[in-house]
């Protein structure tokens, strides 16, 4: 059927299922559709040449916008609270308040730092942040057929909108649900916006939001892309859902958590830097094969 669903990277535990729901879809067309996605890691490359590339929170991170002494404390809050987000001997329940922990104490080091609106684009345009391969078709193909993209990220929205843009591809149809930054009236970062958004809670934070999801009721097919188990709750805010396929990039201690992404999503992509499989898929459901 899709011939991308062939690839080595490509894992199903119920390929004929996999099938029968992107059949729906095609046969509902593109005007049913919707497509829901995280951001860092899944939408932008985990490594390129053998180098991890910069989740949004890393971008300001890495940036001489940021102190010396800040990288620091930021470098030891990830080498505590990384692998308690990735540990799957923990319940979720069980990670939350540490999740919580971590991004309150790195968003209020942030704030330390008075980092000014007009930085942003420059450290930006200085990182190695990369969209994944095929990000042009993805983009393109959603605007094209008018298919809303929904993204929930636990980054930072400004960074992440500018990410977007500094790659030519922020079109309408593009929807972001974000931590974003509060500025005072010179620029200056002094806080942050609403509910804090982490890794656990992106449900929350699509429930917080009924309205967009109202305007979408008459979408009920959606495409879900995430790159962790806090990604599968991202289309629980969506009313009447009838198709619902899950696809997961498994960037990451890859034989651990193998079984639980299998387990989870209905295509798991190991190692796979690429949009190829969500494209192909895509151009399967709006009738390009």
């Amino acid at each position: 059927m899709i011939p991308e669903l062939k690839k080595p990277s490509v894992i199903m535990s119920d390929r004929g299922r996999v099938e029968e729901i992107i059949r729906n879809m095609h046969g509902a067309g593109p005007g049913a559709l919707q497509v829901i996605s995280d951001f860092d890691m899944t939408l932008t490359r985990f490594a390129f040449n053998g180098k991890r590339c910069p989740t949004s929170h890393n971008i300001l991170d890495n940036s001489s916008l940021i102190s010396e002494d800040c990288k620091t404390k930021l470098a030891n809050l990830l080498s505590h609270y990384y692998p308690i987000e990735i540990d799957n001997s923990l319940s979720v329940e069980k990670k939350v308040p540490h999740m919580v922990e971590w991004w309150t104490q790195a968003h209020d080091l942030l704030v330390q730092q008075r980092i000014k609106k007009d930085q942003l684009a420059k450290a930006v345009r200085e990182s190695d942040a990369m969209l994944r391969d095929g990000y042009e078709v993805f983009f393109s193909s959603l605007k094209d057929h008018s298919i809303p993209l929904l993204i929930f990220s636990a980054g930072l929205g400004d960074i992440l909108e500018e990410v977007i843009k500094h790659n030519g591809v922020f079109h309408p149809n593009v929807r972001v649900f974000s931590n974003y930054m509060e500025f005072d009236e010179n620029g200056v970062l002094c806080s942050f916006k609403g509910q804090l958004i982490h890794t656990f809670n992106k449900r929350e934070g699509a429930l917080l939001n009924p309205d967009q999801f109202e305007q979408l009721q008459d979408r009920p097919n959606i495409l879900l892309l995430g790159d962790s188990m806090g990604d599968l709750t991202m289309a629980d805010g969506v009313q009447n859902v009838q198709n619902i396929l899950r696809i997961g990039y498994l960037n990451d201690k890859v034989e651990e958590r193998r079984d639980a992404y299998v387990g989870s999503y209905d295509i798991v992509l190991e190692k796979d830097e690429t949009l190829d499989v969500p494209n192909a898929i895509l151009n399967y459901i709006t009738g390009g094969k």
